[in-house]
């Protein structure tokens, strides 16, 4: 099985989660870089602050590596229009992909047209400048029953506002990988999880985001259906190097 391009290599830590300089995290997520041209990863997932050196740098090394950001990062409680803002920077900047954490606490406090009108808005965004949209629901943050629901609402939403043929481009996400759990619990994408989106989401891909450490819970991921794997220990899943404890 060809694991590497299902693959979005990530480094999204900021210099003070990492205790690094500013010069530090760069080189980082320029190491990351290198690592995905040389084993043909499918992406590098970083921050936006990021994304017009990254892409600037793929291009002079004529490298099909796509780069992906993530916008309301990583709470997903900025307002509509701060994350609008965010994502049309990065298209601005030469991003390809844009992963929006959905706003999963105003939906699990029922404010349902407000996560609706986000979705709708945000996705138009990127689908206009042909980009590929990803929508994180914080599975860790939710339960089982409001895995199904938001990803349901996603599905039916994305009938309602677009053409079948942008829907390969609209993906379900699971995770952030910064959503602080309590007892140990996992707070990334989980195989019990992941079934949830895949049996609620229709015709959207869904990419599965953190917590897949082997290259036995990649190939399981995909096996089960799902399109894409957000991971920051991208060589492990391909059986070189180990995964760390962290997304």
């Amino acid at each position: 099985m060809e694991i590497n391009q299902y693959l979005d290599s990530t480094y999204l830590k900021t210099p003070e989660q990492s205790g690094l300089t500013e010069e530090q995290t760069f080189e980082k997520v320029r190491e990351l870089t290198d690592e995905a041209i040389a084993y043909n990863f499918k992406e590098v997932m970083i921050r936006p602050n990021y994304v017009k050196l990254i892409k600037d740098y793929l291009v002079s090394k004529n490298s099909d590596v796509l780069v992906g950001t993530v916008i309301g990062f990583h709470e997903g409680t900025y307002s509509i229009e701060d994350k609008l803002k965010e994502a049309n920077q990065a298209v601005l900047d030469g991003v390809d992909e844009l992963d929006y954490v959905i706003n999963y606490e105003a939906f699990k406090a029922g404010e349902l047209e407000l996560v609706k009108k986000e979705f709708v808005e945000g996705t138009k965004l990127g689908l206009d400048f042909d980009k590929t949209v990803k929508w994180i629901i914080e599975i860790a943050a939710l339960s089982d029953a409001q895995i199904a629901n938001l990803t349901t609402n996603i599905w039916t939403w994305a009938q309602e506002n677009f053409e079948e043929k942008d829907f390969s481009r609209i993906f379900v996400k699971s995770s952030t990988g910064f959503y602080v759990t309590e007892g140990g619990k996992p707070n990334g994408a989980t195989f019990e999880g992941v079934k949830i989106m895949l049996d609620n989401a229709g015709k959207l891909p869904v990419k599965a985001a953190g917590g897949v450490k082997t290259p036995a819970d990649a190939e399981k991921m995909i096996a089960m259906g799902i399109q894409r794997i957000g991971t920051s220990a991208a060589k492990a899943l391909l059986g070189e190097g180990e995964a760390g404890v962290g997304y």
